[in-house]
């Protein structure tokens, strides 16, 4: 396993998949000279799985508290912009904080959303190849401890992530361009989102 940032090959591949994942993908300076990369994904919701044997029982057991405090609070209906769960995490410019962002992303309990797994997976990858990106690119010629923050927030039917980074801002569009041209395998014309 490589451990060196710079013996990792570098061909665009990252950007190439985040925008294959991502239903829309924005890159902007932030008025505190930062950059944001927004990528949000669509889904619609799961049902829930059915456990099995005394697992079942258990898990309808603790689930009658939560319908009681559900009955004893009033509830309001969540709207498209209203989010569920929201989770952030602050790391340094570290490729080996690839680790990090994968144990923040499996025990922020997106799993116990109705979020397909399917999307989680591609959600998941989007993420690393983000952080990722934010490492090589963006802070490549800055201290380490430069931080990079990260931040999903999950709606009724829709992910988000940001990642702010402190680098030089780029054209995302033009780079998606250069690196998704119209014979590659993953065609502009498949994209989610308008490059024009």
């Amino acid at each position: 396993m490589k451990n060196d940032i710079d013996e990792i090959p570098s061909s665009g591949i990252g950007i190439k998949i985040i925008g294959k994942i991502a239903d829309e993908l924005n890159y902007t300076p932030t008025s505190d000279s930062r950059n944001c990369l927004l990528i949000v994904k669509y889904y619609q919701p799961s049902q829930p799985s059915r456990q099995a044997g005394y697992f079942k029982r258990a898990s309808d057991f603790f689930n009658s508290f939560y319908w009681l405090k559900k009955q004893l609070t009033p509830q309001l209906k969540p709207s498209f912009n209203q989010p569920l769960h929201k989770i952030s995490l602050r790391l340094n410019s570290d490729i080996k904080g690839v680790t990090q962002v994968l144990g923040w992303f499996e025990s922020c309990f997106l799993e116990y959303l109705p979020i397909p797994e399917a999307v989680l997976q591609q959600f998941k990858l989007a993420t690393v190849e983000g952080f990722t990106n934010a490492v090589r690119h963006a802070h490549k010629n800055l201290p380490a401890e430069t931080p990079i923050e990260l931040e999903i927030t999950v709606f009724k039917s829709r992910l988000e992530l940001k990642i702010w980074d402190w680098g030089k801002p780029f054209d995302l569009t033009a780079k998606l361009k250069e690196e998704l041209p119209e014979t590659s395998l993953f065609s502009r014309n498949e994209l989610g989102f308008m490059l024009d």
